[in-house]
């Protein structure tokens, strides 16, 4: 393994995780400044997706909600796995059936979400406010 200064890691570590918050913040966004509630709940009833409205709010919330936990860097590990599970959702109900790629409406960029919610929940750095607060606690 190579050995890395600690501050670059956490720099690393803090730039990523601050640009997957602004990139769930900016879904959120579309979903519901963009694209906006009636026409995602159509889509959604159209895919099959149960209880549309109610996974419109769950998903908006995710993204909303989650990514600004990731900016200032809260409950990392929580925000982490409910990202991932919502990108796995949309994956299996809304872009599972097709080919691998975006342009096709394929589930790369879910899938590159939600592992990396994942990965960077669990390893978000110190350079965050679980990581402050974890300084605290330890003096």
């Amino acid at each position: 393994m190579i050995s890395v200064p600690s501050g670059l890691r956490e720099a690393a570590l803090t730039l990523a995780r601050v640009a997957l918050g602004v990139t769930f913040m900016a879904h959120g966004y579309m979903h519901t400044n963009m694209v906006g509630k009636a026409k995602n709940v159509a889509g959604f009833e159209q895919m099959g997706v149960p209880l549309p409205e109610l996974s419109y709010y769950a998903q908006s919330a995710a993204c909303w909600v989650g990514g600004f936990l990731l900016i200032i860097g809260l409950l990392q590990p929580l925000v982490g796995v409910v990202l991932a599970a919502s990108m796995a959702g949309a994956w299996i109900l809304a872009h599972g059936g097709g080919e691998f790629f975006v342009s096709k409406g394929g589930p790369e960029l879910v899938l590159v979400l939600g592992t990396t919610a994942l990965a960077i929940g669990f390893a978000g750095g110190r350079w965050s406010v679980d990581g402050l607060l974890a300084s605290r606690r330890a003096g």
